[in-house]
């Protein structure tokens, strides 16, 4: 026994060893970074979460390019515009790559747009963004539908007759159907149970991408994949998802196809048709299938939490709802629907829609590229398929662009003569050539709905509450603390 023991003992401290000498070896020509432990790397350090503060903090100790280690995987990351503009815009081409990240890989079995790569990739996101415009983003079409959710989500709002409430819930479902019927080509009721479970997975999906969870099956997914855990229910959930997608296209499948498809689907099934003996084609229905989720998730989520982080600085800057809501009075005095046109007769409107994505940026960090190419950033060579992660955060708070970086200040975004005015600066949706497909029709959106509901109420506190919480909940997407408002109709 004790001969065993010895043996295991040996065995062990043999492979602990092992492992740090080629993390270290490995670590020789890559930029500097914290000491990695064998095995789990800076995943202590970093309380297994990527998070903004502890980036930056990073960023003081070994400058704007650095790396960090996920397991026994680094990761260089950028911090600042210069170093993320330089990796992401100047090097577009080569770093458009996604890391397969093990979790997402395994989530979405590397299909549809989000984790894909190369060939498929570029089809899949090529379609998306043709079907998109197809539909009428840009364009009389889509517009219409963000207007006709907007005025039910006044319509809701307005019937709570100001009582303290909990936006959030009616938010991500006016939301979630505008996104339902670019994609399934109708809106559902938000009373519909299916409706209501869909919504609830959706935002489950997202919560446990960003979780403790997530990165430890990423590092280990040899061993997750055999553990009990929340992930396990994720892929439960996703596959409930998905089910619920493939009866949408077996609907679709067994009604005639309009001369003129009015949804992604109807795109998607006739451009299987048009490709059918294509040896080169991609369009099948696994990434059909994946491209629809792709696209509800992310269109779903982003926007409404963008909303309630919007409702939630009104409460904590009231002044600056006293400005919008004025220049709202002198510019729209009639009853017509908003359109995105709108905002241009707008510019104090417009800065402060810009601002509260900026200040609040619920990308936090963004999302991870990988090189296709070898590449050199700021000095440092870069070989083919490493895993880069241009910190989207360090540049919607970079000091170098923003006049007060962690203040909301609309002022970011107006000249001296009260004009709007852009800043090269704010990337909430990234850049280069995995920016967010979604980001024009989320524009659109953003600025639909939140002129819409503040021409049509006033935010405040509820009785006795004096505090704001304005710190955010750390997940995927940093989502504002829960919070409940008063909305009083003007």
């Amino acid at each position: 026994m004790w001969f065993v023991q010895q043996f295991l003992f040996a065995f062990l401290l043999f492979l602990f060893v092992s492992k740090y000498l080629k993390i270290r070896w490995k670590a020789r020509s890559l930029p500097p970074g914290p000491p990695p432990f064998p095995l789990i790397g800076n995943l202590w350090t970093m309380s297994f979460n990527i998070c903004p503060e502890t980036l930056s903090k990073m960023a003081k100790l070994y400058g704007n390019i650095y790396t960090v280690w996920l397991g026994e995987t680094p990761i260089i990351v950028l911090h600042g515009y210069k170093a993320v503009r330089n990796a992401i815009v100047t090097n577009s081409e080569e770093m458009s790559g996604r890391p397969v990240s093990n979790f997402m890989k395994d989530i979405s079995n590397g299909k549809g747009i989000v984790v894909s790569n190369g060939h498929c990739w570029k089809q899949q996101r090529r379609f998306g963004m043709m079907t998109l415009r197809n539909l009428g983003l840009g364009k009389r079409g889509a517009e219409s539908r963000i207007q006709e959710e907007a005025q039910n989500l006044v319509e809701i709002l307005a019937a709570q007759n100001g009582k303290p409430i909990d936006v959030s819930s009616f938010i991500i479902n006016s939301v979630a159907n505008v996104i339902s019927s670019i994609v399934f080509g109708h809106r559902f009721s938000i009373d519909d149970p299916t409706f209501q479970k869909l919504v609830a997975i959706n935002q489950y999906l997202i919560d446990i991408l960003g979780s403790k969870w997530g990165r430890l099956y990423d590092a280990f997914p040899w061993l997750m994949k055999h553990l009990p855990g929340p992930h396990q229910t994720a892929f439960k959930k996703k596959e409930h998802l998905c089910n619920f997608v493939r009866h949408e296209i077996k609907i679709h499948q067994q009604d005639k196809s309009p001369e003129e498809p009015d949804d992604l689907i109807y795109h998607y099934l006739a451009q299987i048709t048009k490709t059918n003996g294509d040896p080169t084609s991609t369009f099948d229905m696994e990434n059909l299938n994946q491209v629809v989720v792709d696209l509800f998730t992310a269109g779903t989520e982003s926007t409404a939490i963008t909303l309630e982080w919007a409702i939630l600085l009104m409460l904590a800057y009231p002044n600056i709802q006293d400005k919008i809501h004025k220049e709202l009075d002198k510019v729209l005095q009639d009853s017509s629907a908003i359109t995105y046109e709108d905002r241009k007769r707008l510019p104090y409107t417009n800065a402060v829609i810009h601002e509260i994505q900026r200040f609040a940026n619920i990308a936090s960090v963004g999302v991870m590229r990988r090189n296709i190419k070898d590449i050199t950033l700021d000095g440092y060579p870069i070989k083919k398929n490493t895993n880069v992660l241009p910190n989207l955060d360090s540049v919607l708070h970079d000091p170098h662009c923003w006049e007060t970086p962690y203040k909301f200040n609309p002022e970011h975004f107006l000249d001296k003569d009260g004009n709007f005015k852009s800043n090269e600066a704010f990337l909430p949706f990234s850049a280069g050539h995995r920016i967010c497909l979604g980001e024009q029709l989320a524009r659109y959106e953003l600025v639909i709905f939140f002129i819409s509901l503040l021409r049509s109420f006033r935010f405040v506190l509820p009785e006795n509450v004096t505090y704001v919480n304005t710190n955010y909940v750390l997940k995927v997407i940093l989502k504002p603390h829960p919070y409940k408002v008063c909305i009083i109709q003007r």
